[in-house]
């Protein structure tokens, strides 16, 4: 058949050639299993603790040195987004420079500071949260990774796996004091931060000025008191606390809102909060004024209709009166309107 059939006695050849290549094979082997058992076990996961420790041991030491530590492009891509971390970061991104004109974030970066010296002074201080800012000038790379279009910005970004939209401060809605700042890292975090405030005299040496002046006013008047029953100051006195209070100042008070807003971008600054859960400091000013002129106006109104002077002048104190009533009532129902989308009325002020 052609075919060729091997005999048993052929098979001792082949077994010899076999044995023959592993023994060729076994220095090569043996060289390769003592480089296993030399090589450290873990060490990957060894090169990982060792950078670990050296981002928090610098993250330590800048901190030593300032309460909020600067970052640029570099240190935040290292210390901030690159694995490993073990600790969170706070970041405030802003734009601090003089030529920004950011009125906001320097207001911000007061109330920051109160809140980062309360943590670094504390003593449950700790290298497991640090604050940080990233000022625009120093780090713009950083806000076009973030499609950020606006400062200042508070963010969270956690220990492991990456910022939710609840590390996102809502700033608009809740303003930047830092006793609201502390509650939202309480909640990202749970590390708890008492707000410590260095001492501020000027409310003391403002009672004590406005004392001082009722007393010498009192004391030089002390044989005419006549003026303490005048209906015309107290009534003057009395509509200066109602302004106060319906245009949000006790807000500005609880809330700590931003005084106005500056885009970054176009560098417009807005004065009115576009939507009805927030205000500015600078709206409430301008309510304000809205309603004491609304107010003058109807006190004038009320004087040409009781007053028993020259008819000439009764119809010209009348005429300002409206005016005054028409133009600053459809001014403030214009700003409504802006704030309480869907509002169908108007007056005069679209």
């Amino acid at each position: 058949t052609g075919r060729r059939r091997v005999s048993q006695s052929e098979h001792p050849p082949v077994m010899a050639s076999v044995w023959a290549k592993t023994s060729v094979n076994l220095p090569v082997l043996s060289v390769f299993f003592l480089l296993l058992l030399c090589m450290p076990p873990g060490g990957g996961q060894k090169k990982k603790e060792n950078l670990l420790s050296e981002k928090v041991d610098q993250m330590m030491e800048w901190s030593s040195r300032r309460s909020v530590v600067r970052m640029n492009g570099d240190k935040f891509r290292r210390f901030v987004k690159a694995p490993p971390r073990n600790y969170s970061v706070i970041v405030m991104f802003t734009a601090l420079q003089p030529q920004r004109q950011c009125s906001v974030c320097r207001q911000a970066n007061e109330e920051y500071q109160v809140l980062a010296n309360s943590w670094r002074y504390s003593s449950a201080f700790s290298n497991k949260l640090f604050f940080t800012v990233v000022d625009y000038d120093e780090g713009a790379d950083v806000f076009q990774q973030l499609n950020m279009n606006s400062a200042p910005t508070f963010m969270h970004f956690p220990a492991k796996g990456k910022p939710k939209r609840a590390d996102t401060f809502d700033l608009q809605r809740i303003g930047f004091a830092s006793e609201q700042l502390a509650k939202w890292i309480a909640d990202r975090t749970d590390v708890q931060i008492r707000v410590f405030r260095p001492p501020n005299y000027s409310g003391t040496i403002a009672l004590a000025l406005l004392v001082s002046l009722v007393g010498g006013l009192l004391y030089l008047r002390r044989n005419n008191l006549e003026f303490i029953y005048n209906k015309t100051g107290w009534a003057m006195a009395a509509l200066c606390v109602v302004f106060a209070m319906t245009s949000g100042q006790m807000w500005n008070h609880i809330r700590g809102p931003p005084y106005a807003h500056k885009n970054p971008q176009n560098g417009q600054v807005s004065y009115i909060h576009g939507s009805s859960q927030a205000q500015f400091v600078a709206e409430s000013h301008i309510i304000l004024l809205l309603n004491a002129a609304i107010t003058m106006g109807m006190v004038l109104l009320n004087e040409a209709a009781t007053s028993k002077g020259d008819v000439g002048k009764r119809r010209i104190i009348c005429l300002v009166g409206l005016g005054l009533v028409v133009f600053f009532f459809s001014f403030l129902l214009s700003i409504f309107r802006s704030k309480y989308h869907g509002y169908p009325y108007s007056f005069l002020i679209k």
